[in-house]
């Protein structure tokens, strides 16, 4: 009866349009009344599940990420990667997908990226004679690279909600998002090739030559640096996965206030604030979904969920392919850390039982989640590039096949293919135990 309470109960608050957090708390309430429990058990859950050391990390990259945003990095790296393949077909659309993974690899953050991204390139390509759905289309799914990069805060929330099921170290999975992130960037530029050839857009200028890539290369290099500044830092043992964060925060001040001189102080106060705002989201978050899933433990709920997917099949691949589907079925209902604190204490079990690495769990995981939020009735980055653009979410939907091929590609290759993920956590081992 419990369980039956807690389940109803959150799923009709998400459709009367409770906020997801208010919606995780009021149903844990409700399941403490149903239960008969002392009701403080809620809180002492919520204030355990932030009392993490290693959540030092999320503010500091959410606070990276939007000094970056306001601090004029954007323009260097549209610069760079335009002088790239701005001269093929398409080619503006190529930029933009180089563009967008660059500045998620700096920012971490796929809403940061379609901002910062799609504030610049949307409108230059309308102007150019794209049309303003393939245009949105690019950038919105080209911006979902940063979840999977070094500086992503849902690499931190990912590992918060192994705790108790497996050991996931915060190395591992940034070393494990390296290359399905560069898998997933050669997808989104085979389709926006694709859709540029078969629309017929015309080429743009001549190859400026290495000389012009060199420089342009030059200018973006300082803020692309702190990836490898977090990288080589721990791999050196110079500073912890979370120390990175704190560094990844001073790396940015020292760019955008000291070598671009781009950084205006009212932009640092808004950056401060909007770092302020996301942290204590994400953080508020986390409390009441620790909550939420002590009554899911607590009811066997990933337990009598295997059971389910047991008695349709048994085959690993059925398994997997299952889990891909209620996730992405999930994710366009929730946000990304809301799925990933709700769904890891469920699915992971389930797909470790079959034979799944917990690091190869959690990148598949990551690059699902980002599939929601491109997709309605949550899909943020979505309509973050339709306003942008200035286009509706149907049109934009019309023609969004190509790039969710792209992305679901990336997303098989990964879940069925552990070498994607796991070779470079395999590699430095002895550094990421």
């Amino acid at each position: 009866m419990e369980l039956t309470v807690l389940l109803i109960s959150f799923s009709l608050l998400l459709l009367l349009g409770v906020p997801v957090a208010f919606a995780i708390g009021l149903a844990s309430v409700a399941t403490i009344v149903a239960a008969g429990l002392p009701i403080p058990i809620v809180f002492q859950q919520m204030v355990g599940g932030m009392q993490v050391f290693s959540f030092l990390a999320i503010p500091f990259f959410v606070f990276a990420g939007e000094l970056m945003l306001y601090g004029g990095i954007a323009d260097r790296i549209v610069r760079f990667a335009n002088s790239l393949v701005g001269h093929v077909r398409g080619g503006l659309g190529m930029s933009n997908v180089l563009g967008c993974t660059l500045f998620g690899g700096v920012a971490g953050s796929p809403l940061a990226d379609v901002s910062a991204m799609g504030s610049v390139m949307i409108p230059l390509m309308k102007k150019e004679g794209y049309d303003a759905d393939y245009a949105v289309n690019v950038t919105t799914h080209a911006s979902l690279v940063g979840a999977l990069m070094p500086t992503s805060h849902n690499l931190i929330i990912f590992t918060l909600a192994t705790t108790g099921i497996a050991s996931v170290s915060v190395f591992s999975l940034i070393l494990a998002g390296i290359i399905p992130a560069v898998l997933l960037t050669i997808c989104n530029l085979v389709a926006a090739y694709y859709v540029a050839v078969k629309r017929g857009y015309k080429t743009h200028g001549r190859f400026p030559g290495w000389g012009e890539v060199f420089s342009a290369f030059l200018g973006a290099l300082p803020g692309l640096l702190v990836v490898v500044i977090i990288l080589a830092g721990i791999l050196s043992g110079i500073f912890t996965a979370t120390e990175s964060a704190a560094t990844a925060v001073l790396w940015a001040l020292l760019v955008t206030a000291v070598v671009y001189r781009s950084l205006s102080w009212h932009n640092f106060l808004k950056a401060c604030a909007k770092a302020c705002k996301t942290t204590g989201v994400v953080l508020l978050l986390i409390g009441i979904s620790s909550a939420f899933g002590y009554f899911m433990a607590l009811y066997e709920v990933p337990q009598k969920t295997g059971e389910l997917m047991t008695s349709i099949s048994s085959e690993p691949w059925v398994i997997f392919l299952m889990i891909n589907i209620l996730l992405f079925l999930l994710g366009t209902f929730l946000d990304m850390a809301a799925t990933i604190l709700i769904c890891t204490p469920i699915f992971l079990p389930i797909a470790a039982q079959y034979g799944m690495d917990p690091v190869q769990f959690g990148i598949m995981m990551l690059i699902n989640c980002a599939l929601g939020l491109n997709t309605p009735p949550v899909g943020v980055t979505q309509f973050v590039g339709c306003a942008i653009g200035g286009v509706s979410v149907g049109q934009v939907m019309r023609s969004i096949l190509p790039f969710y091929g792209a992305l679901c590609a990336c997303l098989f290759a990964v879940t069925y293919v552990p070498a994607f993920s796991l070779w470079l956590p395999n590699l430095f081992r002895p550094v990421s135990g």
